[in-house]
């Protein structure tokens, strides 16, 4: 099975195609495992759609209910995340690739896009999550079945569970970046609207609006919109795969 360890963490990962790499992070909240891909709520595939052209590495993330394990602590945030997906990176010897992210892969991607931004070439942001406003009184159902996966963990109680809830989501709008770093990052993107309280459009399009070099595409999960969006994605990612080293 293709897994490796770092420190003592263990990650599942799947490749498929070849090509120029693309790291993508489904959809799924916390409990965002390779399966999600082909879930209703990934509108793209793109272990289907785009591994015809690049070489698509997608993971387990840590303790989803899936095969990538790891210890928990009421420290962890993004950053935990982040080294999770450097650690990927590193182990297979990719020194650069596209990022891709639905979902909770917003925060993924723009994590990465603040630690190593040279690595990554473009970025295409599905969804992304974040918050414009108070952190609502009431956790998210994502949130609640990801804990309760982890009940009965001798590392796991109420206190580190609340812990990790803030470090992720207390501190609103991109959850690991602010306004000021979303205006000064120079990384394309491609942000595609979300439309609910979790992905909300208000966020997408303001985040959209920060980035320097972004284009947003409002409309784009089914029909006509989707086969649009899915062709204007493709074309951004072949006006920045690096010369000499596609398919």
């Amino acid at each position: 099975m293709p897994s490796f360890q770092y420190d003592k963490v263990t990650l599942y990962y799947e490749e498929f195609g070849d090509g120029f790499p693309m790291l993508a992070f489904s959809p799924g909240g916390l409990t965002a495992t390779i399966d999600w891909w082909q879930h209703r709520a990934a509108a793209i595939d793109v272990t289907k759609v785009f591994s015809d052209e690049y070489r698509v590495v997608v993971m387990d993330q840590r303790n989803a209910g899936g095969r990538s394990e790891g210890p928990i602590s009421a420290v962890d945030n993004w950053d935990t995340y982040m080294r999770d997906h450097i650690a990927l990176l590193d182990h297979l010897g990719i020194e650069r690739c596209h990022l891709y992210g639905q979902c909770i892969g917003g925060p993924f991607v723009l994590s990465l896009l603040r630690e190593q931004p040279e690595r990554f070439p473009c970025a295409v942001l599905a969804q992304p999550i974040g918050r414009i406003g108070p952190l609502p009184e009431t956790k998210h159902d994502s949130f609640l079945i990801w804990a309760d996966l982890l009940k009965g963990r001798p590392d796991v109680s109420d206190d580190v569970i609340e812990s990790i809830y803030q470090n992720l989501y207390g501190p609103g709008f991109g959850y690991c970046i602010d306004r000021e770093f979303a205006s000064l990052c120079q990384t394309p993107c491609v942000v595609l609207a979300g439309d609910d309280e979790v992905h909300p459009f208000e966020y997408a399009e303001e985040l959209a609006g920060l980035l320097p070099d972004a284009i947003f595409i409002p409309k784009w999960k089914s029909g006509e919109s989707l086969d649009a969006a899915t062709a204007r994605i493709r074309s951004f990612l072949r006006e920045h795969t690096p010369a000499g080293s596609s398919k």
